[in-house]
């Protein structure tokens, strides 16, 4: 499995027993979608190996308390502190309307409702307060805010986002 193939979950954040239980830090807004689950992928070293779970609850509500199959000591559970997990794409629940994955708008068009056809997503940066949609117009990078009051549709279908932004914002990329 490759970590393209998936997507991030959480972080195992500390030891929760001296019997190998652990707890995981899950990174969703509905972390009992991921109470039941059979097995996750760790990150070792840059490899993704699955794991199976011998048993799981939610804990704290974020935190999932987490006991893997052959993961029997405080030692064997120190070894996986801080690593990450995984799960495969397909497990992802499906959204609706205009919520969306990230990684699932990348190579959508962006329509603005004043200025017309944008260009073609090319990545989201996360890293700032407010995320942004990284929009590539014929080499030219612009840089759009992904408010929800800016996003007017979402259309799967053809693979376009329409979004309606303060006047001027696109113009000030392209007039330099």
């Amino acid at each position: 499995m490759k970590k393209e193939d998936c997507f991030y979950l959480g972080k195992i954040v500390s030891k929760y027993s001296f019997k190998g239980e652990l707890l995981a830090k899950l990174d969703t807004d509905e972390p009992d979608l991921y109470d039941d689950l059979d097995a996750v992928f760790l990150d070792l070293r840059g490899n993704l190996v699955p794991f199976f779970i011998e048993s799981s609850q939610l804990h704290k509500s974020d935190l999932l308390r987490i006991k893997f199959e052959d993961v029997d000591s405080e030692a064997d559970a120190d070894a996986l502190i801080k690593t990450e997990l995984y799960l495969p794409l397909e497990l992802l629940p499906k959204l609706e309307g205009d919520k969306f994955y990230f990684h699932e708008v990348i190579g959508y068009a962006i329509k603005d409702q004043n200025f017309g056809h944008v260009g073609i997503i090319t990545a989201i940066n996360d890293s700032t307060a407010q995320a942004l949609f990284e929009i590539d117009r014929d080499g030219i990078e612009i840089l759009i805010p992904m408010n929800d009051e800016f996003i007017v549709k979402v259309d799967r279908k053809n693979k376009t986002i329409e979004v309606d932004t303060p006047e001027g914002l696109i113009d000030l990329y392209l007039e330099a």
